[in-house]
């Protein structure tokens, strides 16, 4: 995980021991909530090995809003922030190691160490920005464009459940089958 952290931003030996004292690891079940819908976020996690996606419910369907994979953080930014519970959960799709960071620890350390304020403020925004990035191909690329995306990404493709992808491009599983049919012909 240092190597993830160190690509963002190297921060000091005194900051990286303090990081290392509030970083524990945990191992999640395929399928397992990590972090329940109507929950406070107070965890920052990060994927070691495996995968998770962020989903909630509308009327009745399971959609996924984000997915995952090795070296990358996911949380409920919304929540964390405002102490707000969140209308979204984060479920493991595979069995996933993660790396489980207490919010409230690691906002302690950014008054005493402010590289990892800088590294987490970083880590935040490429997070941002993602999101972004996410609603700009919702409003300018159809739902072919946005799974031709999808299949650049190896990881996703192969560990994700269609019904997953499908929900996460705002489509229904027929209609991904037909693109996926249409790219084979």
């Amino acid at each position: 995980m240092q190597r993830f952290f160190d690509s963002i931003y190297r921060v000091g030996n005194e900051a990286r021991a303090a990081l290392q004292e509030i970083i524990r690891e945990r191992t999640y079940s395929k399928n397992e909530i990590i972090q329940e819908i109507g929950s406070r976020c107070r965890t920052v996690y990060m994927v070691k090995s495996g995968a998770a996606r962020i989903f909630y419910y509308k009327e009745g369907n399971d959609i996924t809003e984000h997915f995952a994979f090795e070296n990358e953080v996911i949380v409920r930014a919304e929540s964390l922030f405002t102490g707000k519970p969140t209308a979204k959960g984060i479920q493991a799709i595979d069995d996933t190691v993660m790396v489980v960071i207490d919010s409230v620890k690691l906002f302690q350390l950014y008054d005493e160490y402010h590289d990892l304020e800088r590294l987490f403020r970083l880590i935040f925004e490429r997070e941002y920005v993602n999101t972004l990035k996410r609603i700009e191909n919702f409003q300018f690329k159809s739902a072919r464009e946005r799974y031709l995306e999808l299949v650049d990404s190896p990881n996703l493709i192969q560990k994700v459940p269609l019904k997953y992808i499908a929900s996460y491009l705002g489509i229904t599983q027929v209609s991904l089958s037909r693109i996926r049919s249409s790219l084979q012909d």
